[in-house]
């Protein structure tokens, strides 16, 4: 063997093999810190509530979007397909989830009809309104428009979220170095 094929082996040898990059899902897989860009506008993920059924995988995940002083909330349902929509948080009050109704009339214009209710247990990250591993009624409602509004109750806390569907092909994830 020669000289030169000994060095060329070696140094082949001492070369970095580059670690394959993780293939998961950023919809399902982003965590706080983390950069979100949604219809043009970049986002900070600065909390994460993830649904899910007692012994079954995660369904539904809800990001915490902070832009400055604006925070939005970003759904994603887990399905055939991943469901995404891009929320605003809106005012307002019911005492008990015994008296949510099936049909919702927001500012005495637009109508929303109940799509689906069900039982969740949560588990959270980062600044959130709900605490980890407690049970979250969570309600859907459609309406005009491509319009959706969602209602969530825990422990005596109403959470109401009024937004649209984004196509998940239009979020991007940044992954934060932290």
């Amino acid at each position: 063997m020669s000289i030169f094929k000994r060095v060329s082996n070696i140094l082949r040898s001492q070369k970095e093999v580059p670690t394959p990059a993780t293939t998961g899902n950023p919809l399902e897989d982003s965590r706080v810190g983390d950069i979100v860009n949604v219809d043009l506008e970049e986002y900070v993920i600065s909390g994460k509530v993830v649904y899910f059924d007692r012994g079954f995988a995660p369904h539904r995940y809800a990001y915490y979007l902070q832009s400055g002083k604006n925070i939005q909330c970003l759904i994603v349902e887990k399905g055939r397909t991943y469901d995404c929509f891009l929320c605003s948080f809106i005012e307002g009050s019911l005492d008990d989830p015994n008296d949510v109704p099936t049909r919702l009339e927001l500012d005495g214009d637009v109508t929303f009809d109940l799509e689906f209710h069900r039982n969740d247990v949560s588990k959270t990250e980062g600044n959130t309104d709900f605490r980890s591993g407690d049970d979250i009624i969570f309600w859907r409602y459609f309406g005009p428009d491509q319009r959706f509004f969602f209602l969530q109750w825990q422990d005596g806390k109403f959470i109401a979220l009024e937004g649209e569907r984004t196509p998940g092909n239009q979020i991007k994830f940044l992954k934060s170095t932290l």
